[in-house]
C-alpha cells in the first residue's frame, strides 16, 4: 500500500498509523547511523531518531515538504544533532578537536554534513585575529603542545592557552550558524 514516499505522506493526512510504521521501517536505520557517526552516543541517537518521527507524526496535518522525504528527514536529524552540539559543551569540544577522526566511516549524507561543518569551522578560524588564528592552527593542525607554540612564537604558555580558549569560544558560538548552513546549503 505504501510503496512510495508520496503514498506515505497521503497516509499521514488521513491519520493512518501504518504510514508512520512504514516510514520508520524505511528510514530509521540510515538516520540513526548518520546521527551516530557524529555523536557516538547510542542513547542520544535513539532519542533523536524517535523525536524526529514523533515530531513528524504530530505535525502531519500541516506538514509541507518541498524536498524529497529522505532529504527532509536528514535535515530534521541534522537539526537535532547540531542542537546537541550547541547544548552539550563536552560534545562540542570533541567535535571541534576530533572532527576528522570521528567521521572516518560514515554514510554519504554524514560525509556531506562533515564537509559543511568543516568548511564552516575553517571560515570561522580564518576570521580570528591573526595571532589567535596562528596559535589555533599550530595547536590543531600541527599538533604542537602549548609549550612548543609558546617557544615558537615567543609568548607565554598562558597566552597560548588564552588564544586557544578564545578560538574555541568563537567556534562554539558559531555552531548555530553551522546549523543554518547544514540545513539550507543542500536545498
Amino acid at each position: 500500500m505504501y510503496h512510495s514516499d508520496n503514498k506515505i505522506l497521503q497516509g499521514f493526512r488521513v491519520d493512518d498509523k501504518k504510514a508512520l510504521t512504514v516510514l520508520y521501517n524505511n528510514y530509521w536505520k540510515v538516520l540513526y547511523i548518520s546521527a551516530y557517526n557524529l555523536l557516538k552516543d547510542k542513547e542520544v541517537c535513539e532519542e533523536i531518531i524517535q523525536d524526529v518521527f514523533i515530531d513528524i507524526w504530530n505535525k502531519r496535518k500541516e506538514l509541507e515538504i518541498k524536498v524529497s522525504l529522505k532529504s527532509y528527514l536528514y535535515a530534521c536529524v541534522r537539526y537535532k544533532v547540531f542542537s546537541q552540539f550547541r547544548t552539550n559543551k563536552i560534545t562540542r569540544v570533541e567535535l571541534l578537536e576530533e572532527l576528522d577522526k570521528r567521521l572516518q566511516y560514515t554514510t554519504p549524507e554524514t560525509k556531506m554534513m562533515h564537509q559543511e561543518l568543516k568548511q564552516h569551522i575553517n571560515i570561522v578560524v580564518e576570521s580570528l585575529p591573526e595571532k589567535c588564528k596562528r596559535v589555533y592552527k599550530l595547536s590543531r593542525n600541527e599538533q604542537l603542545s602549548h609549550k612548543e607554540i609558546a617557544d615558537q612564537l615567543g609568548i607565554s604558555t598562558k597566552t597560548v592557552e588564552n588564544h586557544i580558549t578564545n578560538a574555541l569560544r568563537v567556534l562554539r558560538a558559531s555552531l548555530g550558524e553551522a546549523l543554518f548552513i547544514a540545513l539550507f546549503l543542500n536545498f
